[in-house]
């Protein structure tokens, strides 16, 4: 692996995992937006979505799909919002990609946007 020592997701424990497989873990979210917030991250140091090879993807949406699962069975959400922040203005603190699986739920008063038409654009 190639771990920078100053990261904060490549010096995670391996006792804090809620998921992993041979290329990424999951663990819960320590500022959750919401109940059940995790973070999918790659075991390698990649600096966002863009840097991570295409033969990875794969292994890492298998976990996303496991994740979702355990956070299904704990919290029984109503929805999901999956994302990750490409660069500091678009909001990315910790330049090691991960990506968020945030559960929603009915009346939960997050941000929502409004429905818009296409033909109002």
């Amino acid at each position: 692996m190639n771990c920078i020592d100053d990261c904060v997701f490549c010096n995670v424990s391996a006792e804090d995992y809620i998921a992993e497989n041979e290329l990424a873990y999951a663990v819960w979210d320590k500022y959750p937006v919401n109940m059940g917030h995790a973070l999918v991250i790659t075991k390698k140091h990649y600096m966002d979505f863009f840097h991570i090879p295409h033969e990875e993807m794969s292994a890492i949406r298998r976990l996303a799909d496991e994740v979702k699962l355990i956070i299904d069975e704990k919290f029984s959400p109503d929805g999901y919002n999956v994302g990750a922040n490409v660069g500091k203005a678009a909001g990315q603190t910790v330049f090691h990609f991960h990506f968020h699986i945030i559960p929603r739920y009915d009346n939960d008063n997050l941000w929502r946007p409004n429905e818009i038409l296409i033909e109002d654009l």
